[in-house]
């Protein structure tokens, strides 16, 4: 009976365990990034803003086509008393009892001081640098999956280290308690090393909380369930590229979305200088119309076609649009100084992420060569302690060091691969080493 009961909390405990590694998603960093780009509402945001910058363009456009309006009345009339003077005294007519009016007018612009084709210029830059925006804002998004991918990353590295080195600080609570009741030890060696254990466990809480917090900020960020525990296959990781990084600013300032977008403004605001000074000149249009006229019993005109040239000049113009050109003068002066200050900014960040990214790998070559010293030197002192040569002091002190070493060597690899992508994303190439633009 009692092994019955056994084997069936040992299906019931397997069952759990299977449900748990079900729960766990294990995804790639270029999944996660297409996900992010398909799902994430700032991306959905910029591709709308795009939309709405493309129908203001073909608003725009329009304008350069000809304005075609009908209009109707039908109007019913009650006693109308009609004269004609110039006829006579006894001159009348019948009193009509309705009326009915219908007119078609046409205009087309002809010139207008080039303010429609330039209008039209202005308005597809302004598409253009939305679009740039667009691409920047997928970047972005892009670079935070990735920051939260690699946190994730070393959360759960951190975490399997911890509890790993716990395993091994809890069978040293083991053994020290018999050597403790046997004597060799004394009491306060032994409570040396469950002050380690507590110590452990702090840290294991600590990295078990940043790992669900991350968690959540992946899960939340890639619109996917909250429960869902995500997992980092670590041999997928590690055969991300980090090969070809950018070693100046050249490419920065040739493909940064952000910079294009500003170019882009530049030109349109340059446009607009054009459309302000368009004020200064007449415009000239293309007109004709048509109308008929039926006053019941009195008159019927039909086919009453007109067509001729209107001409308009503002004179006041002159003078009065002045203020608008130096406004858009000064408008598109604020947007090249914008350039400027944007292109220095641009220039210190990929200096800055070249540091990072040569820092980082060679704090990686170090924190190598601290592992093999702190296991060394961890191996050394646990021999001396087995001896008698080492107490206790020293023995928690080298498991404390070769712990923070295996970390450090955890950290420092995946710290490489972020410093990477931080360097593509500020050089304006994180979108190419994903071919983003497939998505």
């Amino acid at each position: 009976m009692k092994i019955s009961q056994l084997m069936l909390f040992g299906i019931f405990f397997i069952g759990i365990s299977s449900i748990e590694a079900q729960e766990k998603t294990s995804l790639t960093l270029d999944e996660a990034v297409k996900l992010a780009w398909e799902k994430s509402n700032e991306v959905t945001l910029a591709s709308t803003k795009v939309n709405t910058k493309k129908y203001e363009l073909q608003s725009v456009k329009n304008n350069q086509y000809p304005d075609i309006k009908v209009s109707g009345q039908y109007q019913r009339l009650t006693k109308a008393s009609i004269d004609m003077p110039n006829q006579g005294e006894n001159a009348s007519l019948a009193s009509p009892d309705r009326a009915m009016i219908g007119m078609a007018n046409l205009s087309l612009p002809l010139f207008a001081g080039f303010k429609i084709q330039n209008s039209i210029s202005a308005y597809d830059n302004l598409y253009e640098a939305e679009n740039a925006n667009a691409s920047k804002t997928r970047e972005d998004v892009a670079l935070r999956v990735i920051t939260y991918y690699t946190a994730l990353y070393k959360a759960q590295k951190t975490l399997d280290v911890l509890n790993e080195n716990q395993k091994s600080a809890k069978q040293r609570v083991t053994d020290f308690t018999e050597l403790e009741k046997n004597g060799i030890i004394p009491r306060n060696d032994l409570l040396k090393s469950q002050l380690l254990v507590s110590k452990t466990q702090l840290s294991i809480d600590e990295a078990t909380n940043n790992l669900n917090n991350i968690n959540f900020y992946l899960t939340t960020l890639l619109k996917l369930d909250p429960s869902t525990k995500l997992q980092v296959n670590e041999d997928d990781f590690f055969n991300l590229k980090t090969s070809n990084a950018p070693t100046s600013d050249a490419l920065a300032l040739q493909n940064r979305k952000d910079l294009e977008a500003i170019r882009f403004q530049q030109k349109a605001s340059e446009a607009n200088i054009k459309v302000a000074k368009a004020a200064y000149y007449p415009t000239l249009a293309l007109l004709g119309g048509y109308t008929a006229l039926d006053l019941k019993d009195i008159i019927t005109v039909k086919y009453a076609m007109n067509f001729g040239l209107g001409l308009t000049y503002d004179i006041s113009g002159i003078y009065k649009n002045s203020a608008h050109v130096r406004e858009a003068e000064s408008r598109a002066l604020e947007v090249k100084n914008t350039e400027a200050v944007m292109t220095d900014r641009i220039k210190v960040e990929v200096q800055k992420s070249i540091e990072d990214y040569d820092l980082a790998i060679n704090q990686s070559v170090v924190y190598d060569e601290a592992l093999q010293q702190a296991s060394e030197n961890y191996r050394l002192v646990k021999d001396k302690f087995d001896n008698g040569l080492a107490d206790t002091n020293d023995l928690v002190e080298a498991d404390v060091e070769q712990l923070s070493a295996k970390i450090n060597t955890a950290v420092s690899k995946a710290t490489i691969i972020q410093k990477y992508y931080e360097l593509l994303s500020v050089s304006g190439q994180l979108s190419q080493s994903f071919n983003l633009s497939k998505i």
